[in-house]
């Protein structure tokens, strides 16, 4: 998992991106598109046409980091292009990245009444 620090936001870029772009283009359509400072140290997340690829750019204050994620089976569920620019808190990003419905993470265990 990507070690987030306390008061970092995560922000989904709606729609899909091109994945053959590296840091450098995302960071351009961070600044463009989504209207933020790619070097601010939040979190910008990008999803590709086929939906089992994720990209993560991250400036941690040292340098840029690129993070990527590729489902080998099913999607990464994302909002449509309608919603516009989506943050979301670390811990749906971690749902996000398990490929687990990050807008209603059901428990799979349910402790029982004692006594």
């Amino acid at each position: 998992m990507i070690p987030v620090p306390s008061g970092v936001r995560v922000w989904l870029a709606t729609g899909h991106t091109d994945m053959r772009k590296g840091f450098a283009g995302l960071a351009l359509q961070v600044q463009e598109v989504l209207r933020r400072d790619p070097h601010g140290g939040h979190l910008f997340v990008f999803r590709g046409r086929r939906g089992d690829l994720v990209k993560v750019i991250w400036y941690d204050g040292q340098g840029a980091c690129l993070f990527s994620k590729r489902l080998e089976r099913g999607r990464f569920l994302w909002p449509s292009p309608a919603h516009g620019v989506v943050t979301i808190t670390p811990a749906q990003l971690g749902y996000l990245l398990e490929g687990i419905d990050w807008r209603m993470p059901q428990r799979s265990w349910r402790p029982s009444a004692t006594g």
